[in-house]
Formats: C-alpha cells, sequence, structure tokens
C-alpha cells in the first residue's frame, strides 16, 4: 500500500490499535482510500469487516506454491462476500516456484477462475519484468523507475501465446462477441478485451491475477491501472449491500465497518458514506451522528460534509455497532459472512487489583463491541472474567489495549475444566432430624432411595409414601433439600444424574416443619451419596473443526492423542478446499486441541464447540483432580 499510495505524490496514513491501516492518496487526479488489513489469520475479523466498505480488494498472496494455503482463509471470505477481487502475486523477483504452481495450488481454494493476465519475463534464474496477455506488450523492470517497455523475448514468446489464448477463451465465457470472434479466427483488438475485462471484474465473475514485486516497485503501476479502470464505483457497493442487508437501496445511507477506543476521546467509529448529506447531527441509525473527524489528521469540523463514498470517522457515536448497514433512522444487522471464526484461546484475566477489577468487567464489554473476534464470558465456578480469543497473539493485544488505553493491568490463567459427580451403586437411608432449643423443637424423619440415573437425564424425585407418615405439605420441602444436597457431592463437585425417592418417614404434629424436612432430606442424601461410590465426571464437547484439505490427514492422529473420538468428515460445500471434521473431545482438551491445531495447520484451521454429555473419568488423572479440587484456593 505504501508503494501503490507513492506512485502520484505523498500518501496520508492513519492507524487503528487494530491493525487496520487507511491509507489516503491520489492517482488519476482521482481520491483514493485503501484499508489496509492484518494478515495474522487471528485478524480475520478485521479484514471481513474492510470488505463490508470496499468496492474492490487486492489479496496479496506469496510466490511459495507450498505458502498457497495461507490465502486460503482470505479468499473464502472474499468470495463469501461477493468482492470484486485482484490477486497479487508478490515478491516475484524472489521465486520460491513457478507461477503457473501458484496458482494451481491457490485454485483449489476459489470457486471463481483465477485467470493471469500477465506472465513473468526471466533471465536465466531472475525475473526480469513481466508481459501484459491482453495489450502484448512487454515491461522489463528499472528499480526505483517506471518499468520499460520492451519487445517480447522469444523464449517467452510461446508461454506469452499460450497463456493469451487461454485468457481470450475464459473471458469468451462471459461475452458472446468475443466468443464469434476467436471462432471466425480473429484477432479482438486489445480495447474491447480490457473493456469486457473491466466488466467481467466488475460483475464478479473472475479473480485476474497480476504479478511484481512491490519492495522494489515493480507491477505497481500495472495493479493500480487495473484498479483505477476496472473496480467498480461505490453505487455497485451500496447495491450488493442492499441486496445482502435485505434493505432499500435509496434508504441505505452508510456502512460502519471498524471501531476502536482512544485515550480521553473514546470509542471512534469508521463510516464509509454510501449517500450523500451526511454531516455532524444529521440522523443515522436513529440518532444524531457525532463528531465528524478527517482520517488523516483526527480534526474535527462541522463543516466536513462527506460526498458518497468517502471514509471518515466519528466520535460520540456509541449508538453505531460495528459493522452494521446504516440508513437514517434504522442499524440494520450486516450479513451472515461477516460472522469472524469462533474464538478457539479461553483465558480467565486476573486482574492486578481492586480497582482494575471493578472496571476490568465494563471495559471488555466495550471493547467486545468493537472487536468481534473477541467474546467475553463469565467463568461459572468464579464469576471471573472469561474471555474467548482468536489466539495468543489477539489476547496480547487485548492485554495490551487493557493497559496502554485503559490503564487496566491483567494476567491471564487458563479457566478450570467443569467436572461433575455422580454415584455408581443405589443406597438407602433412614435419617431423623431432631433438635430441642428451649421453645418449639424440630423433627422431621425421612427414609430415601438414591440410584444413578441414566446419563444425561440429570436430578429427578418421586416418593411412594402412604398413610400421611409424611404428610402432602411437607414433600415439596424434602425436594428442595435433596436438591441442595445435589449442589456438592463427597468429591467436591455438583452432582448430577441421581435419582431420589421418598418412600417413608415420621412427624411430629408440634415440632416438625418445611425447615425440618428439608434439613432432614439435605443431610441425607448426603449421607446416601458418600456411600454410593462416587465417581468423577468430565465435560465431553462435540467440536466441528473446519480445515484445509492438505491438512486433513493429521487430524485423526492429533484427535486420538487427545483421548478424543472422530465422528467423522465432510467435504464443507460452503468453501472450495476445505473439510469439516467432527469429533467428540474432553474439556480439559480443548486448549490443547487449539494449540495442536494451530501447529499443524499454520494457524488457519479452526472449530467450534457445544457442550455434548459428561462421561465418567477413572484412575490416575480423577485422583489428580479431586486432589487438585481439595487444595486451598483452587476452584473448579
Amino acid at each position: 500500500m505504501e508503494k501503490l499510495g507513492s506512485l502520484e505524490g505523498a500518501p496520508r496514513k492513519s492507524s487503528s490499535p487494530y491493525g487496520l491501516n487507511l491509507t489516503e492518496f491520489t492517482f488519476g487526479n482521482e481520491a483514493w482510500c485503501a484499508l489496509d488489513a492484518p494478515g495474522p489469520n487471528e485478524a480475520l475479523a478485521h479484514a471481513q469487516h474492510a470488505l463490508l466498505a470496499s468496492d474492490a480488494c487486492i489479496l496479496c498472496v506469496s510466490s511459495a506454491p507450498e505458502e498457497a494455503v495461507l490465502a486460503a482463509p482470505y479468499l473464502r471470505v472474499i468470495e463469501a462476500s461477493e468482492t470484486p477481487c485482484i490477486l497479487f502475486v508478490n515478491r516475484m523477483d524472489e521465486p520460491r516456484g513457478r507461477l503457473r504452481d501458484v496458482i494451481a495450488a491457490l485454485q483449489d481454494y476459489a470457486n471463481h477462475t483465477l485467470l493471469l493476465r500477465q506472465i513473468p519475463i526471466r533471465e536465466g534464474d531472475r525475473i526480469i519484468g513481466s508481459c501484459d496477455l491482453i495489450s502484448e506488450r512487454a515491461w522489463r523492470y528499472r528499480e526505483g523507475q517506471t518499468s520499460a517497455l520492451i519487445a517480447i523475448p522469444e523464449s517467452a514468446a510461446e508461454r506469452e501465446h499460450e497463456a493469451r489464448s487461454a485468457l481470450l477463451e475464459h473471458l469468451s465465457e462471459f461475452d458472446d462477441w468475443l466468443l464469434e470472434e476467436l471462432i471466425e479466427d480473429r484477432e479482438p483488438p486489445s480495447d474491447a478485451l480490457y473493456a469486457i475485462s473491466s466488466r467481467v471484474l466488475r460483475e464478479n465473475r473472475i479473480i485476474p491475477v497480476l504479478i511484481g514485486a512491490a519492495s522494489h516497485g515493480n507491477g505497481m503501476m500495472r495493479l493500480m491501472k487495473a484498479l483505477r479502470h476496472e473496480a467498480p464505483p461505490v453505487g455497485v457497493l451500496r447495491q450488493r449491500l442492499a441486496r445482502a442487508g435485505s434493505v432499500d437501496e435509496n434508504k441505505l445511507t452508510a456502512v460502519s465497518f471498524h471501531a476502536y477506543h482512544r485515550q480521553n476521546v473514546g470509542k471512534t467509529v469508521l463510516v464509509r458514506a454510501l449517500g450523500e448529506g451526511l454531516r455532524q447531527g444529521a440522523s443515522l441509525g436513529g440518532s444524531s451522528l457525532g463528531a465528524v473527524q478527517h482520517l488523516a489528521n483526527g480534526r474535527s469540523s462541522s463543516a466536513v460534509v462527506p460526498a458518497s463514498g468517502d471514509v471518515f470517522a466519528t466520535v460520540k457515536s456509541d449508538h453505531l455497532p460495528v459493522p452494521s448497514l446504516l440508513t437514517s433512522d434504522a442499524v440494520v444487522a450486516p450479513p451472515e459472512w461477516t460472522e469472524p471464526p469462533t474464538p478457539m484461546l479461553e483465558r480467565i484475566l486476573v486482574p492486578g487489583s481492586e480497582r482494575d477489577e471493578n472496571k476490568l468487567s465494563e471495559t471488555l464489554a466495550k471493547l467486545s463491541e468493537t472487536d468481534r473476534g473477541l467474546t467475553v464470558l463469565q467463568e461459572e465456578s468464579t464469576g471471573a472474567q472469561l474471555v474467548c480469543a482468536q489466539g495468543p497473539v489477539h489476547l496480547r493485544d487485548l492485554c495490551r489495549t487493557l493497559s496502554d488505553v485503559f490503564h487496566i493491568h491483567v494476567t491471564d490463567r487458563t479457566p478450570s475444566p467443569i467436572y461433575r459427580e455422580t454415584i455408581a451403586k443405589p443406597s438407602e437411608v433412614h435419617y431423623r432430624h431432631r433438635k430441642q432449643t428451649g421453645g418449639a423443637g424440630q423433627f422431621a424423619d425421612v427414609k430415601l432411595s438414591i440410584r444413578p440415573n441414566e446419563r444425561g437425564r440429570g436430578f429427578t424425585f418421586s416418593e411412594t409414601v402412604k398413610g400421611g407418615v409424611v404428610p402432602r405439605n411437607y414433600i415439596p420441602a424434602v425436594e428442595a433439600g435433596a436438591r441442595e444436597a445435589m449442589e456438592k457431592g463427597p468429591l467436591g463437585f455438583q452432582v448430577i444424574d441421581v435419582g431420589v425417592t421418598l418412600y417413608d418417614g415420621q412427624y411430629h404434629a408440634v415440632d416438625s416443619s418445611e425447615h425440618a424436612f428439608r434439613t432432614a432430606s439435605k443431610m441425607g442424601v448426603r449421607q446416601a451419596l458418600s456411600e454410593g461410590s462416587a465417581v468423577l465426571m468430565q465435560p465431553v464437547f462435540r467440536s466441528e473443526i473446519h480445515i484445509p484439505s492438505i491438512y486433513s490427514g493429521s487430524l485423526v492422529q492429533i484427535v486420538s492423542a487427545l483421548k478424543g473420538q472422530v465422528l467423522g468428515f465432510d467435504r464443507d460445500e460452503t468453501a472450495k478446499g476445505w473439510d469439516i471434521f467432527r469429533a467428540l473431545i474432553p474439556g480439559s482438551a480443548l486448549d490443547d486441541l487449539a494449540r495442536a491445531l494451530r501447529s499443524a495447520t499454520q494457524g488457519i484451521g479452526y472449530f467450534s464447540k457445544t457442550f455434548d454429555h459428561f462421561e465418567e473419568l477413572y484412575g490416575k488423572e480423577a485422583d489428580a483432580i479431586v486432589r487438585a479440587r481439595e487444595e486451598p484456593g483452587v476452584a473448579h
């Protein structure tokens, strides 16, 4: 972006804390704004939101065929967004494979045809220039200067003819005139081919491929000219978003696509105008638009009136969620494809002081509004702040934002798995509660049977008393006491899948009460549980693992090593080149699964999870968990 923005003058740059860089520049007497999204897969959500506001996109990829898979998540969301895309193969001065192999590897992840518009010109092992397949003109790269026009070298003539024929054949699929020209063996003029190529890109029919080396400025002018002549106008974006959001196109005024918090400023929202009439105080999203700021210098001015297509920042517009489609009086949810991958890394944030603890919950809620890749929950057993991040880099950035912007210092720890316990055998108990304290006493006598329930059935209560040995009005108190006993069993965990039956008992006309029967039931059930061979239960989650197909072979081994069970896998019908694995994974292994998946797939694979069931856990592992539970300060 630095090289593109500097082709005709000095660009104006600004950055958000999330790594989204905005570059405003002029090219061909036209104003341009580029949203340069961060490349790591953990920041994919910000790239998705940038696509929501973009007329077209450039996907910058490596010249190494084995690294093509790194572009797979981006090709997936680009195609889902229907954003016209130009694929730029960068660092061609350091070729680590043949260009055709790069394109073939990338094509495995793209439903659109990747269509070469240029081929490299080689001199020995070096790439010294490129040949445009439409104009059939060749250019020699010159360091720090505009490329020089040269004749097509004889060594490249055959490859150029072959690649041009493939280009024309693909373009003819979208143009009857060109098809007729090729059938009649007539050479179509370059101007007509450029027009067809421009229309095909605007209609999002293909993904053209250009090449270069940005660090040397090679291929930048050709790339920028392709954008200038072929990228669609903002009206096409407005139509696309209106269709995706089921909004009246005439009412769609703007799209919010990025937000962040600044110290002493508050929430800053980045907006792209899709119509005229926006200015400070105008109605947008059902409330008044706050101060409108220039991107480059952050200065507010009531005189700033963004034109259709302009990108601007606004403060004191906290009513605008990100991302969202905006009319003057409503906020419309963004399309489904903007939903970020499920966060895989779960951590408890531990504040450094009581002051930080009081601020942390409210601050995390603010941050989750501006970062949809982040999910904020509470740990079930302790109520501590539990954050679900995309990965370790995302978590580190979150902690830095808390420190730098909000002055909240935190450390993180792994959350404790949620264990339960049950019983392995039935038992019976006769418990009498009697207490005399000077006035009215307490008396309740219950006979209870306790039995294991089938898995997943939970707690059940029944009664078979006869002859009024326990009056009907006291039976709900017996059930309540039994439920209280389930809150903590002999191993120290909540008890599940147990049935309790009241089958006999006694009462006293004066001293019996609901409280007495509740106490008797609670104590009796606790005694019965201790005699019922307590068993530790671990949670098991049903996981959907999304992974590029080339990595599928390693997944069975990963799941098996984590004591999981593979249920099966299918091709992902919504994303070419991806598989979906379904597996049952113990809750204690989810953190290890995330780590192994990142390592095995270069950070690309991800999973979602839903609780499935609890299962028994025996042996040394269970003993260690119970011992840890008994240690002071340890919560599960």
